[in-house]
């Protein structure tokens, strides 16, 4: 996986900020399911416990409703969403602009590190995960969850037939969705980054919308459109489109709608 451009990552997501949270109703499940792991280890009072890529903070605060006395730092590498998160939390958490592959904290920082659908972003997981070992305390625990491979696959298979169907080269770079990571390849990246105790499983997520416009805006809006621009434009490529837009109705829709999968994967390491 190489060529992810986080520029437009990052743009994508400072821009999408204020509305964020009204479109991604698998993420608030997504971090439901990561409270319940969370609440499986032990938890120091007054832990120090950094959320890497914490968007508008939803994870920040579940975490001080339930722990009050932990100590919360937020990372995200969009200025709009620390800005949407500062309002949520009201101080209760140190919002910091960063890189999770270049987390500018001193090694051994904190007891706990957590993320929820942020890696999928990320060119190389190894490196990320060895930021988070680095700044973890010995014992402490990672655990985080992203999109695996599998995510998107309704939109990936109307994509290339539809460049089928009108002519053209399916390459890497017009393939129309993100390429996602195996539950293998995120287990691999933990033990490799020197992890132990490590658990990856995965679950499969599912949301419905009116029509495949609707559903293309909503995947705008969580960055999943940002990572890989299509190479070309013009009427050619809205043919293409609209190609895709007929054969996702013919495979996938039904009266109710039409679908899009998303398999999230959850893993869980210690230092």
């Amino acid at each position: 996986m190489t060529g992810i451009d986080r520029q437009r990552v990052q743009s994508s997501f400072h821009k999408g900020a204020e509305a964020y949270d009204q479109h991604t109703p698998v993420q608030q499940r997504v971090l439901q399911q990561l409270m319940q792991q969370i609440g499986q280890y032990p938890f120091a009072p007054n832990a120090a416990v950094l959320d890497v890529g914490c968007g508008t903070g939803r994870l920040l605060e579940l975490l001080g409703h339930c722990f009050p006395d932990a100590v919360l730092t937020g990372l995200d590498l969009a200025p709009n969403m620390l800005q949407q998160a500062a309002v949520r939390l009201g101080g209760k958490a140190r919002l910091i602009q960063g890189d999770a592959e270049q987390l500018p904290f001193a090694d051994s920082s904190f007891q706990m590190v957590l993320s929820s659908s942020t890696f999928q972003w990320l060119d190389t997981l190894q490196c990320c995960f060895g930021e988070a070992r680095r700044v973890l305390k010995p014992e402490g625990r990672f655990v985080f969850s992203l999109f695996g491979e599998g995510t998107l696959y309704e939109l990936r298979e109307s994509w290339q037939q539809a460049l089928l169907n009108t002519g053209r080269e399916r390459t890497e770079q017009n393939n129309g969705t993100h390429r996602f990571y195996s539950s293998d390849q995120v287990q691999q990246a933990l033990e490799l980054t020197g992890f132990r105790d490590v658990t990856v499983w995965s679950e499969l997520e599912q949301v419905w919308y009116p029509d495949v416009p609707h559903l293309l805006q909503a995947i705008k809006r969580i960055g999943a459109g940002t990572s890989r621009p299509l190479s070309g434009g013009g009427l050619g490529w809205r043919r293409v489109l609209h190609e895709m837009a007929a054969i996702y109705y013919e495979r996938f829709g039904t009266p109710d709608g039409v679908p899009v999968s998303y398999s999230v994967i959850y893993a869980a390491g210690r230092r």
